[in-house]
């Protein structure tokens, strides 16, 4: 009976977590009409993707280009300078060495809302108002999750590759990038799949800093779609959907990576 009743409450919460996402792709599927006058679980008779069309007939491929270009650009910095950071944090002994660490750990527990005015203005003295640095430049150098990660996983290898690398005359570098780096391959790949879900997803920054089409990516498109009176709720779930889908995809084949980012920061 208890089993029962504990597989009873995971299908209730499974079926409450993907329902949205149901939602989701019924709507996308239905024009206007079928909206008011169909059951939101109910598909669309007929089925239509008037919506999808139109989106990626227009400007929607470019917003879905920005993003993408935004994606991949954040995880190559991420996976280089938070690399750097974290074996400096794990492996190399200086004076203020922890308080510093913990000190860049403690600005996760700091809300993204109170940085952003302070960033803006940076970027704005520095002129990159509506740019391609302006969205980059503030992430792209490591996050302090990323850091910390990785100094978990630096920490787990074992010392002797070290002291027998050294032994051999290499260097600090020489022992990051060809000793330590080969073994870090499962703790890289969580990384990039965490941080191309969360940069795929970021809202706050891009829709602050960018105001142009050039360099407005795809969430900051999908809030476009509600300005104005008369929202189109079915054109906005077709872009959800467009949106939606290479997340769904990555978790469906990487999911591993992203149980074992939990995994990781427990480590020693």
């Amino acid at each position: 009976m208890k089993r029962f009743l504990l597989y009873a409450v995971l299908v209730i919460g499974a079926f409450v977590s993907v329902f949205p996402y149901l939602l989701v792709v019924l709507t996308a599927f239905k024009d206007r009409a079928q909206l008011h006058t169909t059951a939101p679980w109910l598909p669309g008779d007929p089925m239509t993707t008037a919506n999808l069309e139109k989106l990626l007939g227009g400007d929607f491929p470019t917003f879905i280009l920005n993003t993408l270009l935004m994606t991949l650009a954040l995880t190559a910095g991420q996976l280089v300078f938070t690399t750097f950071a974290a074996y400096a944090f794990a492996r190399l002994r200086f004076r203020g060495r922890e308080v510093l660490f913990w000190l860049f750990v403690a600005t996760m527990m700091v809300p993204v809302a109170v940085t952003v005015i302070p960033l803006f203005l940076i970027m704005r003295q520095l002129d990159l108002i509506n740019t391609w640095g302006g969205l980059l430049v503030p992430y792209i150098l490591g996050t302090p999750y990323g850091i910390f990660l990785m100094r978990q996983f630096f920490r787990g290898l074992p010392a002797g590759l070290e002291e027998a690398a050294r032994i051999d005359g290499a260097g600090p570098l020489t022992i990051l990038l060809r000793v330590l780096l080969p073994l870090c391959k499962p703790a890289l790949g969580t990384l990039a799949i965490i941080t191309v879900i969360s940069s795929w997803n970021s809202f706050m920054w891009p829709l602050i800093i960018t105001s142009g089409d050039e360099t407005k990516v795809i969430t900051v498109a999908l809030a476009a779609l509600k300005v104005g009176i008369g929202v189109d709720y079915t054109a906005i779930m077709s872009g959800g959907l467009i949106a939606l889908v290479p997340m769904v995809v990555i978790f469906i084949f990487f999911q591993r990576y992203i149980v074992r980012s939990v995994v990781l920061t427990g480590l020693k």
